[in-house]
């Protein structure tokens, strides 16, 4: 049924979102009767919240006029390593992660995260990719938007931006990559675990003001599709003058997506990729659904834009002095390669 009603929405020109969130065993569905473009106004609205990279002007948001959920069990996928992304387009991601590797070297940036655009042909329903994404990516934020004056975006990502249920806040610090090896603990070196360590602790500090206690947990290894990252679980609570909306202002965007410190990375970042993100590296998720204040948001990593017969699929990583160019474009090459199998 749930499948019908996106058909539907797509055919009206209808705004909605549906997702699964990790290791959940269902998937709901946010629709909004008209085609109205909304956006936030302080983050207190009720509905599903879309934002873009440059959080300048309100997030997208698909009011909850009608909210179904459905029961969804995933199937075991079987994995493909004989994937083989194209080289196209190497020599400038080398040259942008080299011209990143400079400005850290001259005291400007400690981390600096370098993207870049992807594209592919495909011929699969958008509703068919999005399957494929929850069967694949059980332990992922697996979701399918659309509006008709933003455009159809899906994605897995596995990073929590925050999660606020009255007082208490929940977010993580997620850095580092390495390839899953099946059987094979990952080997981390000295610049991930730093690279981890930065990120944790500029959290730390940019949050301090709003909580009253704040714990960050130990760094363990997680495995994300085929990849592994490092993470630390963060968990706090809200002083009393503290909202939803100044709480995302201090996160977003966080240094797993930006850089360190945030104003000079996000510069750099707008100066040298040389495309927009759009969406790429925003948030999104739900926001006051049930009584209270009211949020749990994702960053939106592992995703693409569908548009007629294209995918443009979004990929980066983390940029330090300790950072070597030909290594960051293997790594972008193995994050393309979650999207990349669904289509």
């Amino acid at each position: 049924m749930l499948l019908k009603k996106i058909d539907f929405c797509f055919e009206k020109g209808l705004p909605f979102s549906i997702y699964r969130k990790p290791s959940e065993d269902h998937v709901k569905g946010i629709f909004q009767s008209n085609d109205q473009l909304h956006t936030t106004i302080d983050f207190r609205e009720r509905g599903f919240v879309f934002a873009p990279f440059v959080l300048d002007s309100n997030a997208v948001l698909i009011t909850a006029d009608e909210v179904n959920t459905v029961s969804f069990e995933a199937e075991s996928q079987p994995t493909s390593d004989k994937l083989v992304p194209s080289d196209l387009g190497k020599d400038i991601h080398l040259n942008l992660v080299k011209k990143g590797i400079d400005k850290i070297g001259k005291g400007v940036l400690k981390k600096v995260v370098l993207s870049r655009k992807v594209d592919v042909k495909h011929s699969r329903k958008a509703t068919d990719i999005f399957r494929s994404l929850l069967e694949s990516y059980p332990n992922a934020f697996c979701y399918l938007f659309f509006h008709p004056a933003v455009g159809i975006w899906c994605g897995a990502t596995p990073e929590t931006l925050l999660a606020i249920k009255g007082k208490q806040l929940k977010t993580m610090s997620l850095a580092a990559t390495l390839p899953f090896e099946e059987g094979v603990r990952p080997n981390w070196g000295s610049k991930e675990i730093e690279e981890q360590e930065m990120v944790s602790s500029y959290i730390e500090e940019r949050l301090s003001k709003n909580l009253k206690r704040l714990d960050i947990g130990t760094a363990k290894a997680i495995k994300a599709g085929g990849l592994w990252h490092l993470k630390s679980e963060i968990k706090g609570v809200l002083s009393e003058d503290s909202s939803v909306e100044e709480i995302i202002s201090t996160l977003h965007p966080t240094p797993a997506i930006c850089g360190i410190p945030m104003d000079a990375a996000k510069d750099f970042i707008l100066a040298n990729e040389n495309y927009s993100r759009s969406f790429y590296t925003g948030f999104l998720g739900e926001l006051n659904l049930n009584e209270g204040k009211e949020a749990h948001l994702f960053v939106n990593l592992r995703c693409m834009e569908l548009t007629e017969g294209n995918a443009s699929i979004f990929v980066g990583g983390g940029i330090t002095s300790a950072s070597n160019p030909e290594n960051e474009w293997t790594e972008t090459q193995n994050k393309s390669k979650t999207m990349l199998k669904v289509l």
